[in-house]
């Protein structure tokens, strides 16, 4: 999805409405992301469980790969937006945040009662690894 001049709102709506669409049939954990790039785009994704657990897919890492194959010019996570009806805020869970890094992600927004909650990167993953370390 391209969008104009983006809001925080509209990027969390994509993420309210993948999480609509999250295969989630042994935890009935129903999570989705939504990621706002440096050129405008939005890309998201839903957690697609698996019965073989280890195999599952959470909603962040299915949005940040879908991104990271859509477009190889637009690879700067700006923002990313995540939503879960059945937890109120939902962060990212550690591996999501590492792959997350990797695309040099600025800002992470959830939602809780308050509203939509914004938190700069380095805040959930302070002291972090990254391309540049290698």
């Amino acid at each position: 999805m391209k969008g104009g001049a983006l809001d925080p709102e509209t990027v969390m709506e994509a993420a309210r409405a993948a999480a609509s669409l999250a295969y989630a049939p042994y935890s009935n954990f129903h999570v989705g992301a939504a990621i706002l790039t440096g050129g405008g785009a939005i890309h998201s994704g839903s957690n697609v469980e698996n019965a073989s657990y280890g195999l599952s897919i959470c909603a962040e890492r299915n949005a940040a790969t879908t991104m990271a194959s859509a477009n190889p010019e637009d690879r700067q996570i700006e923002l990313v937006a995540v939503f879960s009806p059945d937890a109120s805020p939902c962060f990212p869970c550690g591996a999501c945040r590492q792959v997350l890094r990797e695309f040099s992600c600025k800002e992470v927004m959830v939602e809780d009662s308050r509203g939509l909650q914004r938190y700069p990167f380095e805040e959930i993953l302070p002291n972090s690894f990254g391309p540049e370390d290698l």
